[in-house]
């Protein structure tokens, strides 16, 4: 079984207000009928009718970081700082910061960048002027940049996996359900637009054949990424 004992690097987040709690069940509810042939991804992500849009956002952000905590957790013996000393994605690599504790950049181990982008996300959920518990507090003017930057980052996880774990995600039989998990995740980013296609790049072909965009021209083929990327905004 792919998630042995139910491994994770961080403590499941569960939701604080039952209207969250409510969302979060229809959304895996939705889900689950996607993956079992009852219903299509994409409608499965769609914002549910009469809901807010920053509550939708904020639930599915919950949710899907507990996913990356519990997928993490699963392969991090063999994703380790001898295995994987500089995190990356193919030819691309991230660098480090988060604005306030670590301005400049820095490069790092994939184990590293994970355990500071979980700790940066935990900390941004627990901020209620944020993420608001309280019934009718309004969410920041600026909730959607805050989120795309979070889901940007947390795209670099299944990118990291995919580029070089997937040989032993196959060796664990669990090469179906991390394609079910990416698949929801990335059907939601481009509901949404969290995730800008530039961002998306270590993913692109596997990303262009589940969306159906069908076969490129040779001008727009996935051309070699930089060798070094770094990120120096939030």
């Amino acid at each position: 079984m792919f998630w042995r004992n139910n491994k994770t690097i961080r403590p499941i987040k569960k939701h604080k207000r039952d209207k969250h709690a409510t969302l979060s069940k229809y959304a895996k509810e939705s889900y689950a009928k996607a993956t079992l042939g009852g219903g299509a991804m994409k409608s499965a992500v769609q914002l549910p009718k009469g809901e807010q849009l920053s509550e939708w956002l904020a639930v599915n952000t919950v949710d899907f970081f507990n996913e990356i905590s519990l997928l993490f957790g699963s392969i991090e013996e063999v994703c380790t700082k001898k295995t994987c000393p500089v995190m990356s994605a193919g030819p691309i690599k991230y660098a480090w910061a988060d604005g306030i504790k670590i301005i400049k950049p820095v490069e790092c181990s994939a184990p590293q960048y994970v355990e500071y982008l979980m700790t940066w996300v935990e900390q941004q959920l627990n901020d209620e002027a944020i993420f608001p518990l309280q019934f009718g507090a309004q969410f920041p003017k600026n909730f959607i940049e805050i989120v795309r930057n979070i889901y940007k980052r947390m795209f670099r996880v299944y990118a990291h996996i995919y580029n070089s774990h997937f040989e032993e995600i196959i060796t664990m039989g669990a090469e179906a359900h991390l394609n079910t998990c990416f698949k929801h995740f990335l059907f939601f980013v481009v509901e949404f637009k969290l995730v800008k296609d530039k961002d998306m790049i270590p993913m692109k072909p596997l990303i262009d054949k589940w969306l159906g965009r069908g076969k490129e021209s040779k001008s727009n083929k996935l051309k070699r990424s930089p060798s070094t990327k770094e990120e120096k905004k939030r």
